[in-house]
């Protein structure tokens, strides 16, 4: 009878963990970028590819197909002037019949001339006003189109010693920063992006998380910093500065990516799946603490990746769902074991079960969820027996 009792025991223990999935699935919510759905490239080659989206409102259109086979992205985040339209409104109607809204808004402050030694930083006030004006105008875009975000990445830097004060910037780009803060609704975020190198190659100005949650903190409580997986040296323990902004209140966002050797922008989860998996380890832990729960909750989802080689959509689709997977097998981390392990300093056992919900399955409970929702089973096999890549390939003729 014992032997029964334990394994009920386990089966009821197991259907209760596949409904705290399905619940934590419910709530996950991914947006893509539009300039995921168009032809990109290396500084060596564009490749195009036959169906690619030729402008915003095509992003669109294929940013609302990945929405109906997950059923997890209704925002596409847009980028300006990348997107650059006369009527927003249009655009946000647009969207809206299309079944999804407009996300966060990206500001491009490193293509135009002028920004060759910097935008905010730049030495030349002319210069840093002309960013923050555009800053300011994608402020007035976000409340046009209803998005409640601004993602700010720089390409800020310098490449020679002496090439210019690197205080002298910091202050600079102190006070853009504090303009741009001031003009945003107290409904709107600044989500504050780093990167350690590139373009600049001897000093970055926004080059890790200390120096984004520093500028955060500064600012005020809407603003946080933004994690972007690609940015960062090799080694790092990512997870571990999800888990130091999460404590602190500060982590507002991700740019979902991968990477081998540097800011790839691979699909998310195709190179180092564990590391993905810890990440969403620790926001589990935020989401489960009383005093973290709400901002942790807040925390945009947000893919960032350059499709060079590969179908736009279908790479969309594949990194969504190793987002979800993921996040599921997060969720089935037994806490209460866990919990004990470490208290008892047992560095394997504790080790054995973050690795145990790692290794399970979870693709049954996700075809299970899809299924109560309506969506299709495998939303990559339904994509690729729709058509709807051929459709786009003649339809899109360039």
């Amino acid at each position: 009878m014992d032997g029964f009792s334990d394994e009920n025991r386990r089966m009821e223990s197991a259907a209760l963990d596949s409904e705290l999935v399905a619940s934590e699935m419910a709530r996950l919510e991914i947006e893509t970028p539009s300039w995921g759905f168009g032809d990109s490239g290396t500084r060596f080659k564009i490749f195009e590819w036959p169906g690619a989206a030729r402008n915003i409102y095509e992003k669109i259109e294929d940013a609302a197909l990945v929405h109906r086979l997950t059923g997890v992205c209704p925002r596409v985040a847009i980028h300006i002037p990348w997107d650059y339209v006369d009527d927003f409104a249009k655009l946000k109607n647009y969207a809206a019949e299309q079944g999804i809204g407009i996300g966060a808004v990206n500001p491009n402050l490193f293509q135009d001339d002028m920004y060759k030694l910097g935008s905010l930083c730049h030495p030349s006030e002319k210069v840093r006003n002309a960013a923050i004006a555009h800053v300011k105008e994608c402020i007035d875009i976000a409340k046009e189109v209803g998005s409640s975000v601004i993602s700010l990445w720089l390409a800020d830097g310098t490449n020679y010693a002496g090439q210019d004060s690197i205080r002298e910037r910091k202050h600079r780009l102190e006070e853009s920063l504090s303009e741009i803060y001031r003009n945003m609704p107290e409904d709107m975020r600044l989500l504050i992006e780093y990167k350690f190198f590139e373009p600049a190659f001897y000093h970055t100005d926004l080059p890790d998380w200390g120096t984004a949650y520093i500028m955060s903190i500064k600012l005020g409580d809407r603003a946080q910093v933004l994690v972007d997986l690609g940015h960062h040296a090799q080694g790092t323990n990512i997870e571990q500065i999800v888990s130091t902004l999460i404590d602190e209140r500060k982590l507002g966002g991700f740019h979902f990516n991968n990477r081998k050797y540097a800011d790839d922008d691979l699909i998310v989860g195709s190179i180092n799946p564990f590391e993905l998996f810890c990440i969403f380890a620790e926001l589990r832990w935020g989401i489960e603490d009383p005093q973290r729960a709400e901002t942790t909750r807040r925390v945009a989802f947000m893919l960032d990746q350059s499709h060079n080689i590969e179908s736009k959509i279908e790479a969309m689709l594949i990194s969504v769902e190793n987002i979800q997977i993921a996040h599921a097998k997060a969720w089935l981390i037994d806490k209460e074991k866990l919990e004990q392990a470490q208290q008892q300093g047992d560095v394997l056992g504790a080790h054995r079960v973050v690795a145990e919900a790692f290794n399970t399955d979870v693709r049954p409970i996700l075809r299970d969820f899809r299924k109560r929702k309506g969506l299709p089973e495998d939303p990559i096999d339904e994509y690729r027996k729709g058509g709807y890549e051929q459709v786009r390939a003649t339809s899109r003729r360039k």
